[in-house]
């Protein structure tokens, strides 16, 4: 599993000229989910991402998780995360998860995050769509659920 965590001042993603999801200050994440991932690694991957510290705090250092400062979150659904790029030029997605799989995944990780932050917007899983953004830093982290198999 992958997360592509962006800290922004806004966010928003649309669909067919539609809004569908959209944020204040807090994490854009897209969300990559492979044939080997579980509800078990979802949960060390929401977990990391709920207490990532990387809200500046009163004297500017990145101190503060998401909860300290009532940030938001908009998760996107992202399977080309698990692109494979080593033969050619045409990128391989074999790694990704097949889409039954992805969907239940990224269901149940948003569902997860509901139960922890106030604000959670999604995109449209499997829909082709247009994602904003207002990278506040820029600060960028990409959590792999590989760091803890190392």
């Amino acid at each position: 599993m992958k997360f592509v965590v962006q800290r922004v001042s806004n966010a928003s993603v649309t669909v067919d000229q539609q809004v569908v999801g959209s944020i204040d200050q807090g994490f854009l994440v897209l969300v990559g989910i492979s044939g080997e991932d579980t509800r078990d690694i979802a949960d060390k991957m929401i977990k990391k991402l709920i207490g990532l510290r990387i809200f500046e705090d009163s004297e500017g250092k990145t101190n503060l998780a998401l909860k300290d400062v009532s940030g938001q979150l908009l998760m996107i659904s992202q399977f080309t995360l698990y692109a494979d790029c080593k033969k050619g030029n045409r990128p391989s997605f074999i790694n990704a998860g097949d889409p039954a799989h992805a969907n239940e995944l990224y269901t149940y990780i948003v569902a997860q995050c509901r139960e922890q932050i106030s604000v959670v917007e999604t995109g449209i899983f499997g829909a082709e769509m247009k994602v904003s953004l207002c990278n506040d830093g820029p600060f960028t982290i990409i959590l792999d659920s590989a760091m803890w198999n190392e």
